[in-house]
């Protein structure tokens, strides 16, 4: 099982500080993805938002800075909100990329979870799926076709048009994002693309419905089982004690929760909650190195069997606190989840 982390590259305490700070917490950022590399981390993600507390507008830039200080490890966006770019651009910047890393380059395309997106490119949010369906569309075309020949309603058509670079992999890896919704878990089986599920709450067993649509949707569809491959991103932590892990990590998630909770509607976040959440089928990873890999084996045994996972640490931590995590994820955490 490939082991990753996502970063949304948030900015102090989640909040605007101010250019200088965000220099800062750029620096310290790539610091993580140079030291993710050098304990074997298999893959680093940067998320994509527009709005002030990420720093993450233009993930691909940073990750071409991580890619000139890493040598091995995988360098993907975590997600691409596909819905409100231009695939051709897309495409250019991740195969570019690729060439800056000598072949480490993925591309995570969904709709994202916000949709500030929308707005700011104008674009509008009754289009919400068709958007993204037109898209995603153009954007495999793009990958499987040096000259592409397509037409579309959002955008104009393409007409024996080349699109460069290319990528140095024969061909430039793309996962599908997915949330909740059945319909997307059954596009990504018939595209045959690598499965990609966010869970930010809730018990995890709960998405293995959905997985099998999935591969049912991939069988039917004529594509191999290995090229269904499904990978898991949930908030997690990693810390020498349960005890310090959850000291560190529930004031941030707290925060975090009550502050998006209050956009969409949902109850706050109690300490109760949170240690549901934290429990044997709960979405959050947090422990010690030995319970974070028996949880990740839980979960993966649970859904049927995944080949990545991805920890979400985008709270408020200090950078000595995430690199600590991401020393004992690096050379404790994945040794094990191998071992098992």
């Amino acid at each position: 099982m490939e082991i990753g982390i996502d970063s949304f590259a948030a900015s102090p305490q989640n909040e605007y500080s101010g250019p200088k700070e965000d220099a800062i917490s750029m620096a310290q950022l790539l610091e993580r993805i140079e030291f993710a590399d050098q304990v074997e981390i298999d893959s680093f993600g940067i998320g994509e938002h527009h709005r002030k507390e990420f720093l993450d507008s233009a993930p691909s830039m940073i990750l071409a800075a991580a890619a000139t200080r890493t040598k091995n490890i995988k360098l993907r966006s975590a997600v691409t909100v596909l819905s409100a770019a231009d695939p051709v651009r897309v495409y250019q910047n991740y195969a570019t990329l690729d060439l800056i890393s000598n072949g480490r380059a993925e591309i995570v395309a969904g709709r994202g979870s916000f949709t500030d997106a929308f707005l700011l490119f104008g674009f509008n949010l009754k289009d919400y799926d068709e958007l993204f369906l037109e898209k995603l569309e153009l954007l495999l075309a793009i990958r499987d076709n040096e000259v592409v020949n397509w037409s579309g309603k959002f955008r104009p058509s393409l007409t024996n048009q080349s699109i460069y670079p290319r990528p140095l992999q024969e061909s430039l890896p793309v996962w599908l994002g997915v949330g909740g919704t059945p319909a997307s878990f059954v596009r990504a089986g018939t595209l045959g693309l690598p499965l990609m599920v966010a869970v930010i709450g809730g018990e995890t067993h709960r998405f293995k419905p959905l997985i099998d649509m999935y591969k049912e949707a991939g069988a039917a569809a004529g594509h191999p089982p290995e090229k269904l491959v499904v990978g898991l991103h949930s908030f997690g932590y990693v810390a020498e004690t349960t005890e310090q892990a959850m000291t560190d990590f529930y004031p941030g998630y707290e925060k975090a929760m009550n502050k998006v909770g209050k956009e969409r509607g949902w109850a706050p976040m109690t300490r109760s909650r949170f240690e549901a959440q934290i429990g044997e089928n709960g979405a959050i990873v947090i422990g010690t190195p030995d319970e974070v890999a028996k949880k990740i084996k839980r979960h993966s045994e649970a859904l049927g069997g995944i080949s990545r996972f991805s920890f979400q640490m985008d709270l408020d931590f200090s950078n000595e606190q995430l690199m600590n995590s991401i020393e004992l994820i690096g050379k404790q955490v994945k040794p094990l989840i191998n071992k098992l």
